[in-house]
């Protein structure tokens, strides 16, 4: 069930919402704590750090592309973005810091020069989808937000706006209803929002706030219940 709608708007303002998060959730860390863990498993909080700064050069890619009309991928292969990963987490903190920032700032820079025509522009997403320019504002911000959570410096799921978490379960209740999965039914009533994930055999009711729902949907812990009190279904790979 989709429970609201997201407009542009709100993923250009949910985007600078989560860079500043991030950007106040790296503040003051040095070589050691960037080296600690992230709450993605085999990932330190440098990873996600260079992960979130080679997004935003990646995202330049396909503003690049609505721009001009010239085909500019994301990255140029599964293996290079690896790779550009591994050598951003290596930087010193200060340096992994300012490309954080930088590549933030420039494809904020970059978004505020398309024209209205050029925002409708289709370009191919790293996964192989094609979407009009006006998606790449929700990309960021999805990126953004859910990494801030991920740095493991004190942001929470319950930190990030409550129109992002309902247009973030939204989307990716999206994605699950069409893969195999657990049956689950997730409300938050103090949202007014609820959503269906149709699975095999009679689905598992589990009611929680908006944020910890958020957070089960895209893997992170959440520690809800089913009705039962039992543990809620363990869910696969959102992304």
């Amino acid at each position: 069930m989709t429970n609201g709608t997201r407009t542009f708007a709100d993923a250009r303002r949910w985007a600078l919402i989560g860079a500043e998060l991030t950007f106040d959730a790296v503040a003051g860390l040095d070589d050691a704590g960037y080296a600690a863990p992230s709450t993605l498993p085999g990932w330190s909080r440098a990873h996600i750090a260079a992960h979130v700064a080679a997004n935003a050069e990646a995202l330049s890619n396909l503003v690049h592309w609505a721009a001009t009309g010239e085909p500019t991928p994301m990255y140029a292969s599964p293996e290079e973005r690896a790779a550009g990963i591994e050598r951003g987490r290596a930087l010193p903190a200060d340096r992994l810091t300012a490309w954080l920032r930088r590549s933030a700032d420039a494809l904020e820079v970059r978004m505020d020069q398309l024209t209205d025509e050029q925002w409708r522009h289709e370009v191919v997403t790293a996964q192989g989808r094609t979407v009009p320019a006006t998606e790449l504002p929700w990309m960021r911000s999805r990126e953004v937000c859910v990494h801030a959570v991920d740095l493991a410096t004190g942001v929470s799921f319950a930190n990030l706006p409550a129109d992002f978490l309902a247009a973030l379960c939204d989307d990716v209740a999206a994605k699950r209803a069409a893969a195999p999965g657990p049956a689950v039914t997730l409300r938050a009533p103090a949202a007014g929002a609820d959503w269906e994930l149709p699975g095999d055999g009679e689905p598992v009711p589990v009611t929680g706030e908006l944020h910890d729902i958020a957070a089960y949907l895209t893997g992170r812990d959440a520690d809800l219940r089913a009705a039962d009190g039992t543990p809620a279904p363990a869910l696969g790979a959102w992304l």
